[in-house]
């Protein structure tokens, strides 16, 4: 497995998971494309550039690696793409997503033994506060890696994220970077219009953490050095947060900026349209 790859071959990768995320739910009539789609660069730039870590050397408490925790565990479509396209278990697993007694869970567990997946997620709110755990673990252990940990907006809605973030903030646990995907929808509607958060940015700084605005989510090379950026401000007393601004549904034209596609899977008719919008560009499962 190649450990540092070129822009135009992370592009590459991105264009086959968009792909592989549609074929999962498609397949299974069952998951999530709209927040899916709308974190694929996030992930690429994630485990194609930014962190240390490696496929082959997994284990549970990932000590002298980077960890990564997805809090929002109903995108699993997207992290299971790209954890199999980055050798973590076969590609061709990823034909099993949701079906019955397979390691590719609809959220994602851990009691299947799959590689890459330390936590079970799901339960909004509860994965911000575990890689809040395991930064603190990894400080105890004087273990100098980072966490990692992606958020919904909506989930922003949870209590739990608050106390997580309060808590996160006074520890001054400064080994983490977290990332709120900042695409405005949720399964009822707007978030603007179910529970107005307002401004994310404005609240996280008023509770302590350093926050960094990226206004263009789905453009590769800039998530890419966003995340550089976020890891150089690491060690200086407090936890740093990302607002990534995407795009729910990126890359098919009917499911991008809408809510109707958090949760619903296309028929045959849509699924055929979305194929033919995203390009093939390393070999299907």
């Amino acid at each position: 497995m190649k450990s540092s790859y070129t822009l135009a071959e992370m592009q590459q990768v991105c264009a086959q998971v968009r792909r592989d995320i549609v074929r999962m739910v498609y397949e299974a009539q069952s998951g999530h494309p709209g927040g899916s789609l709308g974190c694929v660069e996030y992930f690429i730039a994630l485990y194609y550039d930014l962190l240390q870590h490696d496929p082959d050397q997994f284990t549970m408490e990932g000590k002298g690696q980077d960890l990564f925790f997805l809090s929002n565990g109903h995108i699993s479509p997207v992290w299971y793409s790209v954890l199999a396209r980055r050798g973590y278990f076969p590609v061709e697993e990823l034909a099993t997503f949701r079906r019955l007694n397979t390691r590719l869970q609809g959220h994602p567990t851990t009691h299947d033994g799959l590689p890459g997946i330390r936590v079970a997620t799901g339960s909004l709110g509860q994965g911000f506060s575990v890689a809040i755990g395991a930064a603190l673990g990894k400080k105890l252990n004087h273990d100098r890696q980072l966490v990692y940990v992606l958020l919904g907006d909506g989930e922003c809605q949870e209590g739990q994220i608050w106390e997580a973030a309060m808590f996160a903030a006074h520890k001054q646990v400064d080994n983490l970077v977290a990332t709120v995907d900042l695409n405005y929808k949720q399964i009822d509607g707007d978030t603007r219009d179910v529970l107005n958060t307002h401004s994310l940015a404005d609240k996280f700084r008023a509770f302590g953490w350093d926050v960094i605005e990226q206004l263009h989510g789905n453009d590769l090379q800039e998530v890419m050095e966003t995340l550089r950026a976020a890891r150089s401000r690491t060690g200086n007393g407090k936890p740093i947060i990302i607002m990534l601004h995407t795009a729910m549904g990126k890359g098919v034209d009917f499911m991008e900026g809408t809510h109707d596609w958090h949760g619903k899977a296309p028929n045959a008719e849509q699924f055929a349209r979305a194929m033919e919008q995203l390009p093939q560009t390393l070999a299907d499962y």
